[in-house]
């Protein structure tokens, strides 16, 4: 009934009498055995409920291919088909269904293909290979200055549009890289920004320059980027550069005072304090204006040497500590999200370490593997929000500025559930890193807003922790009991570190490296 499909007794009745009171008739159709067809009502907008509400919770969208350029190399992680209920035909299979023998009912699903199709999102990789191969002249004036591929590499991105992947320029690393050229032609000019003068923000004035656009310069270079050696050649015009952000319009902009800061601890370790220092620094500074979406991996780019970064350690697969470019980066993750989750931004996306590291707060904390998931959250109040950064070597500050749009905002967390043990593997490999076992667990973490001393929201966020195994280096005694492990080897730490520390930051997966 709830799917408004209902028996209509008395209308399937009428079939046997027909619409005659003749007293003959009656009694021959009640002494006559019929099979009846039995007669239903259906309630359509209740049907159509039933089946938005089913949709809700089996659609699965297709994945969009993506193109990016890692280590100056176009990586194409195909699209993934997604599947969608037909509304339809499953309501025709629930009328038929309805007065029959109560089994259950199939769905009727469909296949949901990418907007981008494959043929689309190779012919975007080709592309990108013929993008990066060669550099790009550009003449400005009576200067000619190149802009390497490597350059070129670093500031081509992908994003859909349609049913295509399109190549984007940031034109600021484009100019970047040929700024030294330029200087005998250029005047710098400056975006307004802000600094902080004794625990209060207060705007930097902007500057007019001359010399070229950076949109300008990123437009014509696209024109050349699909082609080969001799055609790659391009010429802007020089002019009036205006600030994209002026004096005046800074100071309407709503940054006056703090509304968040936070402060995430860590061991020192050589690699942390080069890495988180390294994307402490490319956060800094960063003005996000209303409705913008902060990216972590967009701010703080590839974790490669030529972008600063060094090994350290991560966790790799299984719950095993490993060691690649970047880790200890996503304890300034951690650091961004928790101040942006006590700024009142809006969570777009995270996502927790797959195992739980005990100098994080359990459900308050993220990571980032670059070309596998980000760590989003969007400026959604009517002002802007200025981020600052400090850094130690055991320490990184975030702080947000801007305007309150919330009295106080607080976490509250629940208890661990769902606990689950952690095995013991032995790894016998001369590169094993011993390590403590760690429970999986989940955990529920309520952000509450107040205003004017009342709660007026609530947001849960669940977090679901694997468990970590205990990895103890050598042979496994039950397996070879004549030969016990050496004194010494056990990785026996309880925090679920090996030995030395790690990080405790997520793996990048073996595809980015």
């Amino acid at each position: 009934q709830a799917a408004g499909l209902k028996f209509d007794a008395e209308s399937t009745i009428a079939q046997a009498t027909g619409r005659t009171w003749n007293p003959i008739a009656l009694i021959s159709d009640f002494m006559t055995q019929r099979e009846l067809e039995p007669i239903t009502t259906i309630d359509q907008s209740a049907l159509d409920a039933q089946l938005d509400g089913v949709a809700t919770a089996i659609d699965q969208p297709a994945v969009e291919p993506t193109l990016i350029i890692t280590q100056r190399k176009p990586v194409l992680t195909p699209g993934i088909d997604g599947f969608a209920l037909d509304q339809d035909a499953t309501g025709d299979a629930m009328k038929v269904a309805f007065m029959q023998k109560r089994e259950p009912i199939s769905a009727v699903l469909v296949d949901v293909p990418p907007a981008v199709s494959a043929p689309a999102a190779l012919k975007a990789k080709t592309l990108a290979r013929t993008a990066i191969a060669n550099p790009v002249n550009v003449t400005a004036g009576d200067i000619t200055a190149t802009i390497n591929s490597a350059d070129v590499a670093d500031a081509l991105t992908f994003t859909q549009e349609g049913g295509e992947l399109v190549p984007v320029l940031d034109g600021a690393i484009l100019h970047k890289s040929i700024a030294a050229d330029l200087e005998a032609v250029e005047t710098p000019g400056r975006d307004a920004t802000f600094k902080i003068v004794r625990r209060q923000p207060v705007v930097v004035p902007s500057q007019v320059g001359s010399g070229i656009a950076d949109d300008e310069l990123a437009a014509q270079v696209a024109t050349a980027i699909g082609n080969e050696p001799p055609n790659r050649n391009v010429t802007v015009s020089m002019g009036t550069r205006d600030p994209k952000l002026t004096t005046e319009q800074a100071e309407q902009l709503g940054i006056t005072q703090k509304i968040s800061s936070f402060t995430q601890q860590f061991p020192y370790a050589a690699y942390r304090v080069q890495n988180i220092g390294e994307a402490a620094r490319r956060v800094n500074g960063t003005l996000l204006m209303p409705g913008e979406t902060f990216s972590m991996n967009d701010t703080i780019k590839e974790r490669t040497v030529a972008n600063g970064y060094t090994v350290g350690f991560v966790i790799g697969e299984g719950g095993v500590f490993a060691e690649e470019l970047g880790g200890g980066v996503s304890a300034a993750t951690t650091t961004m999200w928790t101040a942006a989750f006590f700024a009142g931004m809006e969570r777009t996306f995270t996502q927790a370490h797959s195992i739980y590291i005990s100098r994080y707060q359990a459900g308050l904390e993220a990571t980032v593997a670059w070309g596998s998931f980000d760590m989003k959250f969007t400026n959604n109040t009517p002002n802007a929000v200025f981020i600052t950064t400090k850094m130690t070597d055991t320490s990184m500050n975030a702080t947000f500025w801007g305007t309150p749009t919330y009295d106080e905002i607080k976490a509250e967390f629940g208890p661990k559930y769902n606990v689950r043990p952690y095995p013991t593997i032995y790894d016998k490999t001369k590169k094993c890193l011993g390590q403590g076992g760690m429970e999986g667990f989940s955990i529920d973490v309520d952000r509450v807003f107040y205003k004017d001393g009342a709660e007026v929201n609530r947001e849960t966020i669940t977090t679901n922790y694997r468990s970590s195994p205990k990895v103890i280096c050598g042979k496994n005694p039950d397996k070879e009991p004549n030969k016990p492990i050496k004194p010494g080897k056990p990785g026996a730490n309880p925090s679920g570190s090996p030995s030395p520390a790690p990080s405790g930051d997520q793996a990048a997966p073996a595809p980015q490296s």
